[in-house]
């Protein structure tokens, strides 16, 4: 259920921990679906084999760029800075991988038509396996890293 809360509990690393879920967000009070993020081993028990080997290709190169947050809820897993900046939910055949840019990226592995909301532009990439996260990709979540500091 989405809920507003009035409590103000800074994180220590700017944004908001909200008191009822313990989940982090960039905006103090951030409407969202109210319940607590599952650790990685409960969240992989029920996903495909693919998808904890596309998540750990990914994290472990954003951890090069610098501090990051994991959160896995039911729909997929949310990595953050303040704020959510990389989505990985699980498909059928791959993960998609979604993430904000400053700019429109034009390019064979963007697979869906970007999303314009506000200043940012959300692309998505699919990723079939950790070998998927090709240097075009790093380059893109390396900004996108640098665009929501």
């Amino acid at each position: 259920m989405a809920t507003r809360s009035t409590a103000r509990e800074p994180n220590g690393e700017g944004g908001w921990i909200c008191p009822r879920c313990g989940r982090r967000f960039a905006r103090t009070r951030q409407t969202h679906e109210c319940s607590p993020a599952m650790s990685l081993d409960q969240y992989f028990s029920t996903g495909p084999p693919y998808e904890r080997p596309v998540f750990e290709a990914v994290h472990a190169y954003l951890c090069t760029l610098g501090p990051v947050h994991v959160e896995p809820v039911s729909v997929g897993i949310f990595i953050k800075r303040t704020g959510s900046f990389v989505e990985l939910r699980p498909m059928t055949r791959w993960v998609a991988m979604s993430f904000p840019m400053p700019r429109r990226i034009d390019h064979p592995l963007i697979a869906r038509q970007p999303i314009v909301a506000g200043t940012r532009i959300y692309h998505v990439v699919n990723l079939a396996g950790p070998a998927d996260l090709v240097d075009p990709v790093r380059d893109w979540l390396a900004e996108a890293y640098d665009f929501v500091g």
